[in-house]
C-alpha cells in the first residue's frame, strides 16, 4: 500500500502523518532546528511513495528540495487543486489551513453541508455547502491569544495557563482570566453554531485543534472533534494533486 507523508508546520508545532491509504499509521512531532534531519530519517525508513507540505512558517528551503528528491511532492499553495470551489473574493488569500480543513469536511461527509472549526493561534470558522463550496466563514482570536492578551495589554493582570476546569464564577485573578476565555469562547462558538443553524438548518460541525481539551467539554452543540482533521485534508488534496 502506498504511503503518503503528509506535513503540517504552523505557528506553534511542526507535525507530519504518515497514512497508508486512507488511514493515518504514525505521527511525527519536529524540532525546527533539527528538522532536515529528522524528516530525512522518517524518509529512509517509511520511504512514502507522496509527501504534501503545508507550511505557515519560514521552514529551511533544503526541506522541499528533499521531499521532492524522494516522493511525488506536492507544497499547498493557492495554485494547488482542490477538492471544491471558492466562490469568493480574492481565494488565494484563504490560509492552508483552512483549504485543509474544508479538504476535509468534503472528504469525510460529501453529501452535507459543513462547518469545520480550526481552534489554533486563532479559531477559524469555515463553511462548505454539499455542492463543496466553500462559502467563507470567520477569524477570531485563540484561547493562547486571549490569555496572552489580557496580561499584555494590561498593568497587572497575569499570564495564566489554560485550563477545562474552570468555574463559571471566578473566584480570584487567576480563575476570573481562565473563566472568560474558556467559557467565553465556548459560548463564541456555540453561539456561530446557533446563528448557522438558523440559516442552514442541517450540517455537520467538525472541530479540531489543540485547544479541544479546553473546550469541548463546554459545548453544547453536537460536534465531530477529530485531533487530526487537518492531515485528513492535507491527504484528500495530495490525492488530488498526485502526478498521474
Amino acid at each position: 500500500m502506498n504511503l503518503t507523508l503528509c506535513f503540517d508546520f504552523g505557528n506553534t508545532r511542526w507535525k507530519a502523518a504518515l497514512f497508508a491509504g486512507r488511514e493515518i499509521q504514525e505521527t511525527f512531532l519536529f524540532d525546527e532546528d533539527l528538522v532536515l534531519q529528522q524528516v530525512s530519517a522518517v524518509l529512509q525508513q517509511y520511504q512514502p511513495a507522496a509527501a504534501i507540505l503545508s507550511s505557515v512558517v519560514n521552514h529551511p528551503p533544503e526541506l522541499e528540495s528533499l521531499l521532492a528528491g524522494h516522493t511525488d511532492f506536492h507544497r499547498l499553495s493557492h495554485l494547488t487543486r482542490l477538492p471544491f470551489t471558492i466562490p469568493v473574493g480574492k481565494p488565494e488569500t484563504v490560509g492552508a489551513d483552512r483549504l485543509a480543513l474544508s479538504a476535509a469536511a468534503v472528504w469525510l461527509h460529501p453529501d452535507s453541508h459543513n462547518l469545520a472549526i480550526g481552534l489554533g493561534s486563532c479559531i477559524t470558522f469555515n463553511f462548505i455547502d454539499k455542492d463543496h463550496q466553500l462559502l467563507g466563514g470567520s477569524i477570531s482570536p485563540g484561547l493562547e491569544m486571549r490569555l496572552r492578551a489580557m496580561h499584555q495589554f494590561t498593568a497587572k493582570l497575569p499570564l495564566v495557563q489554560a485550563t477545562w476546569n474552570v468555574p463559571l464564577v471566578g473566584y480570584d485573578t487567576a480563575t476570573n482570566l481562565q473563566s472568560g476565555a474558556v467559557l467565553g469562547m465556548a459560548k463564541e462558538i456555540d453561539g456561530i453554531i446557533d446563528a448557522y443553524q438558523e440559516r442552514y438548518r442541517n450540517f455537520n460541525v467538525l472541530l479540531t485543534g489543540g485547544d479541544i481539551p479546553y473546550l469541548a467539554p463546554h459545548l453544547k452543540n453536537r460536534i465531530f472533534a477529530d485531533p487530526h482533521l487537518i492531515f485528513k485534508g492535507l491527504y484528500a488534496i495530495s490525492e488530488v494533486n498526485r502526478s498521474r
